[in-house]
Formats: C-alpha cells, structure tokens, sequence
C-alpha cells in the first residue's frame, strides 16, 4: 500500500496510462490546502497502517486528507487498490486486481472501533471481474462494523454494479445508513469522463435503494469544471430528485495527473452557493456545494445534519 503522502501516479491500464498529455490549470487561492503533519493525522496513518488497510483519502489524493485524518475521518477502500476501470477523472491504478481479501471486513471493523468512529464512510474500486461486483464483500464489512462498533452508523459508496442484476439487492438489504453512488459528471460527458458507466444505469441504482427501503438516506455527487454547462447540472438535479435521491455533493475537479482529464475551469464559490440553493430549492434534503467538497467530506456531520432534515420534513407532513 503506498504511504499516505505518496501521491505519485502508479502503474496503469494502458488505456489511462498513454493518454496524451493534458495542460494543467493553475489552481486559484481557494483550492490550495496545507500539507498534512498533525498529530491526529499521524495517529490515523499508523491505525490504517497497522491493519494493512486502504483509503480513497490516499489514493484517489484527496485533498482534505490532512483535515480529515486530524479528525481520523479515513474513507475505508475496500477490495484492494486496483480498479477494473479506467475514468480519465480518478487517480486510482487500473488494471487486473487480486483476489479478495477475505479478512479485510473483520479488520475494518476493527479499525473503526479503535478510532471510535460515530459515522464511517466505505468505499472501493470497481471489481467488474467479480460475479457479484463486490456486493457481498460490502455485506460482510457492514456486518463487521456493526459487530466491532455497533453504536458508528455507516455510508457506503458503491460502484454501480453494471451487469451484476439483483446483487445490488443483498446491500440495499445489509442496511447501511447511506447509500451513495455518484453520477460524476453529466450524461454527455460520460463517454470521455466515465466510459464504463452508464448513466441511467447509475441513476437506477439509486432509485432502486428507496424502492426497496424507502428509510435509506440516498446520495450522489456531481464533480463541475469538466466542460459542463448550468442546465446539464440542473437537469442532473431534476433527474436525481425523480428518483428520490436525498443528499446531493457538488466539488470541484482538480486533474491529478497530466493523463487525466484537463479541468476546463474553476468554478467560483459564489457559483457553489448558487448551485447549493438551486438544489434545495428542488426539494434536497440537504446539499453540500464547495470548491474542496468531496463524496465523504464532513460526513459525519453531515449525517447528523441528514437526519434533521427528515425529521424536519416529517414535522411539517404530519402538521
């Protein structure tokens, strides 16, 4: 596993890796953030370490990391560091992963008690060579953290199990908190952005999670500076709220490497805050729109946040 301050490019699928150079934008004052060395942000690299465990915080070079981890908010990857595919948006490795870890639940859920989680995001690469696409491996984790700390409340972040029919069922079923799955981008990038999606298919995984049990809080999350125009975002919106989606992120994307995508622009915060009540106004229970938001950003508080919303909502349908 590479260290957490490690943000070189790794060995990649060929079709990531000879993409032709992209120019890199120069970042503006309100993306730039300090290098990680706090105390907290040591203590939670030594217990990700100590478990022999993978984050998206590390792999994907999230910016947050050193807020984050300060506070041991680590997202969890779980099935390995290898992705089955290749998005020119992500900076995880692409290529023929491993087998499974058949233990990495048991130690996840270990490690979230010895942080003394109350809320944990888990995620992973996408395992298309696998006939399940890794749902049962999301079962087994979400049953081990509710055996090694009952009280942490979970959210998930799947992939969209593209061509694995029903097993997206047996995770609606294990009951996580959250259910998140992000769209990304709008539909007419995906060919460049996410080709190995699709985005009704993303959109229907969703749906299904409230109509098998409508109690889930649902989540999503738009990246915005890849080319796309106001009204693709705001028809993304209205297509989230039709299929019941209840918490909407918006961040901006930052290109990890020259062979990834190119950012088209930097979005203002004033065009965040904007976008924030154009969603509320749709009917999100809640939405965070921010330069550096990111799927698990403040998910905690974020959660608690959440869970007012509905009962807020409930308060107002019953008076």
């Amino acid at each position: 596993m590479a260290t957490l301050i490690d943000m070189k490019p790794k060995h990649r699928h060929p079709e990531k890796r000879n993409r032709p150079d992209t120019p890199v934008m120069r970042k503006p004052d309100w993306i730039r953030v300090k290098a990680p060395v706090s105390k907290g942000y040591a203590e939670t690299r030594e217990i990700v370490k100590s478990k022999g465990l993978v984050t998206v915080c590390e792999e994907a070079g999230c910016p947050n990391i050193g807020e984050c981890w300060d506070k041991k908010h680590a997202t969890m990857m779980i099935m390995g560091e290898t992705c089955t595919r290749a998005c020119s948006f992500c900076n995880v490795s692409t290529g023929k992963p491993n087998p499974l870890d058949l233990d990495e639940p048991r130690r996840v859920g270990l490690a979230v008690a010895e942080m003394g989680l109350e809320h944990v995001v888990i995620t992973s690469v996408d395992r298309d060579d696998l006939d399940d696409g890794g749902a049962m491996h999301f079962v087994h984790t979400i049953n081990a953290i509710r055996e090694a700390s009952p009280g942490t409340t979970i959210e998930i972040l799947t992939p969209d199990f593209l061509r694995k029919d029903g097993w997206e069922q047996k995770v609606i079923d294990a009951k996580p908190d959250v259910f998140n799955h992000n769209l990304e981008t709008v539909p007419r990038l995906y060919l460049s952005i996410r080709p190995g999606a699709r985005y009704f298919h993303s959109l229907r995984l969703l749906e299904k999670v409230k109509e098998r049990d409508p109690s889930q809080f649902t989540k999503s999350g738009l990246m915005v500076g890849l080319g796309e125009s106001k009204e693709e975002v705001m028809q993304v919106m209205d297509d989230m709220r039709s299929a019941g989606i209840d918490f909407l992120t918006i961040g901006q994307y930052l290109q990890p490497t020259r062979k990834h995508a190119a950012v088209d622009r930097y979005v203002s915060p004033d065009e965040f805050k904007a976008y924030e009540e154009i969603a509320l106004s749709k009917g999100f229970l809640i939405v965070s729109a921010s330069p550096l938001t990111r799927s698990s950003y403040h998910a905690d508080s974020d959660f608690e946040r959440l869970r007012a919303a509905r009962q807020e909502q409930l308060a107002r349908a019953a008076s």
